[in-house]
């Protein structure tokens, strides 16, 4: 989503790792800035970290745009965990915990994150912290029962994200969701829930494992569940996962610590100006590097007015 910019952003000081020939960037007020998070990967699913800005092809409704920021920096993160403690993951919660743990503890010392727990009810048991150690005892305090509500947690989680987005900062938005995937509960639609995702500067990953491990299921819903997480995922530039078993749950939490640490940051300013809120799509290519895979958010809602 578009995002207005009234700073000096000092984050890029000239280096190797970012384009910035003077001592910092500078957006005028008023200035719409698309900011984007970009993965890279190969043909083996490895993570390409070493292209540089003249590498990116930004394309906005088939017209070229001009990169305005670009960094492999790694800027600070603000992440929402969200578990399912419905009755069904019950006795997968201390495997649930403990792959929790490790994508906090690979956090950043400037990095914050939340821990959300959700059944029909969406509790926030930490806000947005860099304590370690509180987030730590929130993962641990989360206790199973009742039905899920997935739609509605994660409006609210995307809610919380826009309140904590401070006007001017250069910071990534990001969503962590282990569930069953099949919402039984919510008083908000998929469609809502997409709606609000297209229009932040949030990236989705989502983990669904299998049915035979989380207590079996509707498979007309576990079907509608995975669509809806790869959609979350394909249109806010994550990822969902389908592990096999809850014993993968660690390695998938790596996979998406490894990613946020891997990502590009760019950013353009729209060559059209139009003011009409309507839905403008993004391409991001590497014509220079053939066989790679890029990954980013789909597009984003215009601004509307004068």
């Amino acid at each position: 989503m578009a995002k207005r910019i009234a700073l000096v952003i000092a984050l890029l000081a000239a280096s190797p790792e970012g384009r910035a020939e003077k001592a910092g960037l500078v957006f005028e007020s008023g200035v719409e800035l698309i900011n984007l998070n970009v993965c890279v990967t190969d043909g083996r699913n490895r993570y390409i970290t070493d292209l540089a800005e003249a590498d990116f092809t930004v394309i906005e409704d088939g017209v070229r745009q001009k990169v305005a920021l670009f960094t492999r920096r790694r800027l600070d993160l603000s992440l929402v965990v969200m578990i399912d403690t419905s009755a069904s993951m019950d006795q997968k919660l201390p495997v649930a915990r403990a792959a929790a743990l490790r994508l906090v503890n690979a956090l950043g010392p400037a990095d914050t994150a939340e821990i959300i727990q959700f059944n029909e009810r969406t509790t926030v048991l930490e806000g947005f912290t860099s304590d370690r150690a509180a987030l730590e005892q929130a993962i641990n305090a989360t206790t199973a029962s009742g039905a899920t509500a997935l739609y509605t947690a994660l409006y609210v989680a995307l809610k919380d994200l826009a309140r904590e987005r401070k006007a001017g900062e250069l910071r990534r938005y990001a969503i962590a969701l282990l569930s069953d995937g099949q919402d039984t509960a919510s008083r908000v639609t998929d469609d809502q829930v997409l709606e609000l995702a297209r229009r932040n500067e949030v990236v989705i990953y989502s983990i669904r494992p299998r049915a035979g491990d989380v207590g079996g299921g509707d498979p007309k819903g576990a079907g509608e569940a995975d669509y809806f997480l790869s959609v979350l995922g394909r249109d806010t530039g994550g990822q969902a996962f389908f592990p096999g078993s809850l014993g993968e749950l660690s390695g998938v939490y790596d996979r998406i610590a490894e990613e946020l640490r891997s990502e590009y940051s760019l950013g353009y300013t729209s060559s059209n100006s139009s003011r009409d809120g309507g839905w403008r799509r993004i391409g991001i290519l590497t014509p220079g590097r053939g066989g790679l895979q890029v990954r980013h958010r789909q597009g984003y809602f215009a601004p509307r007015g004068q």
